[in-house]
């Protein structure tokens, strides 16, 4: 078995323009003093990370890796959520959309698609040159909003809009199988891929490719009332990426998975500080090692009550805690006898 990697942290949702959160030296060095091990890099936020020139540039790559290491910290992965999530975009959403692209590109789809593609294209690249072989995305949506079925969908429409997912993704995944790194895509609601099933129709027409895999997110399980422990054991060969994020489902007679419309605060089903929701991070922690994933557990920190430096504290021991070193052999070896073929037959009565 093997022990998985941690803690990390994923520094999206704490990089910000005052410091300690507007570099990635001054940042390293703030997660570093919390105890964390790992950084995951969001690879459009400029403050942090220069995506178009790391894809150029080992030199810049050496540079980056070498200010996490000067932290004693690792690169777990580079994130492409939101270059991911403009892969595919439904044109209900295209205006919500645009702020996740650069201005040059905004109102022209087409132009911010192809936009978009190249970037992740890029961080396969990039990641390489950073000698990582996991990488975090979003799949985008084209099927989203007809999620729940009213009016009917009209025959075909689910499958018409999956083959059109994979047409778009098959060649990022072929760039990705060059560069040696695997996508992560993150099982979420929002995205067309955002359960087992859903995961399995694309990835039927992605050709079963090797490189198309989950990033695995608890949290967005409990929202969905989906078992996540359950999901472990059956995708655990896709499993590349881990965020730890816990989350709490509390149904009323007003309000169930559908929110109301509520804010986050309101919601039934909201995310939370770790050991502040529901999840079962020692079940997850021991199925991950069951499994053999050797990949990091990254925090990822998003919860409408605690202050995010009071998450991101209470984060690094907590995922500490819960990493399991595994064993190297079995807790009764000191009882083992020893035996052979012939002594096996022999207790067995055969001869």
């Amino acid at each position: 078995m093997k022990t998985l990697k941690g803690p990390g942290i994923f520094l999206a949702q704490f990089a910000g323009d005052a410091a300690p959160f507007n570099s990635l030296d001054s940042i390293a060095a703030w997660v570093a003093s919390l105890g964390y091990k790992g950084i995951q890099i969001p690879s459009w936020d400029k403050r942090l990370f220069d995506l178009d020139r790391a894809a150029e540039s080992q030199d810049y790559c050496d540079e980056v890796a070498g200010i996490a290491a000067s932290h004693g910290l690792s690169i777990t992965e580079l994130s492409t959520h939101l270059q991911g999530q403009l892969v595919a975009v439904h044109p209900a959403y295209d205006a919500q959309f645009d702020g996740f692209a650069p201005e040059q590109v905004r109102g022209n789809p087409v132009a911010r698609q192809s936009w978009a593609v190249d970037q992740v294209k890029k961080a396969a690249t990039a990641s390489r040159r950073l000698g990582l072989t996991a990488h975090a995305s979003f799949s985008g949506a084209l099927a989203w909003p007809y999620v729940y079925p009213w009016p009917q969908r009209p025959a075909g429409l689910i499958e018409d809009a999956f083959d059109e997912l994979a047409r778009r993704w098959r060649p990022i995944l072929d760039h990705f199988a060059g560069e040696g790194v695997d996508i992560g895509y993150e099982i979420h609601p929002g995205e067309d891929l955002h359960d087992g099933v859903t995961f399995e129709m694309f990835l039927e027409r992605v050709g079963n490719h090797p490189r198309a895999n989950i990033l695995y997110d608890p949290s967005h399980f409990v929202l969905q009332q989906l078992d996540y422990l359950a999901f472990i054991d059956i995708y655990h060969d896709r499993i590349k990426c881990f965020h730890v994020k816990d989350a709490e489902f509390r149904p009323s007679g007003r309000s169930g998975v559908y929110g109301g419309y509520q804010s986050w605060v309101d919601r039934p089903g909201r995310f939370r500080s770790l050991g502040d929701g529901q999840v079962d991070f020692g079940a997850i922690f021991s199925k991950m090692a069951a499994h053999d994933f050797d990949g990091w557990a990254v925090l990822e920190w998003e919860c409408a009550l605690k202050h995010p430096e009071q998450g991101a504290a209470e984060g690094a021991p907590f995922i500490d805690r819960h990493i399991i070193r595994v064993t190297e052999h079995a807790f009764d070896d000191f009882a083992a006898g020893g035996a052979d073929r012939a002594a096996n037959r022999a207790l067995l009565g055969l001869t």
